[in-house]
């Protein structure tokens, strides 16, 4: 038992802190501005979910991927999201004067926003450092399950403190103005990314 508990705290505590300042935990925040929250939550907590069952199943054959095309897929998705975030945050005003993108949210699905959100994480995460430690762990510990229990809720834990985070900035700042530096981010993360399949 003791070791269960070993397995979960230690995961929990190691990807916390892994995924805290991850690029990940960013792009989450950003994904609130053109998602609801909620839509945004789900869908990267279910990416993560099928990265940590996949992390702790295999272990390091991840590492087996094809980094070049992982690299390529990640910067496809986050080109799409920076096209998405620059279009809503340089469209013009509602004829209300009400700022278009502070309306965005909720004119999108609950489904569509948490399948957007699923596809841009999932994409990215491939091969992440945090996805390679559960795998470590699970291989260290022999508790595959609790490694993975601990992973999902350090995930959890740090997904909604980047959506409730990000939901504050959008009520606080212009909407236009922090949508055009998200665009700016993924399209950053984009190019990033295109680079390393370059070098790969």
């Amino acid at each position: 038992m003791s070791s269960v508990l070993a397995a979960f705290f230690t995961a929990f505590a190691l990807v916390f802190v892994a995924e805290l300042p991850d690029k990940t935990t960013i792009s989450t925040l950003v994904l609130t501005t053109r998602y609801r929250k909620g839509a945004v939550w789900t869908g990267v907590a279910a990416a993560f979910a099928v990265h940590t069952t996949v992390a702790v199943a295999f272990g390091s054959a991840l590492t087996l991927l094809p980094e070049q095309v992982v690299s390529v897929i990640a910067g496809i998705m986050f080109g799409i999201g920076a096209a998405l975030l620059l279009r809503a945050g340089f469209s013009k005003p509602e004829e209300s004067g009400k700022d278009a993108m502070r309306s965005g949210p909720a004119q999108t699905t609950f489904l569509s926003g948490a399948a957007a959100c699923f596809g841009m994480i999932f994409a990215a995460e491939w091969g992440d450092a945090s996805q390679l430690m559960m795998a470590g762990l699970a291989a260290r510990y022999g508790q595959p399950i609790a490694v993975g229990l601990g992973s999902l809720a350090a995930i959890a834990a740090v997904t909604a403190l980047a959506v409730f985070v990000g939901g504050k900035l959008r009520d606080r700042i212009r909407p236009h103005l922090l949508q055009r530096a998200a665009g700016f981010l993924f399209a950053g993360f984009a190019a990033y990314a295109f680079g390393a399949a370059a070098l790969a």
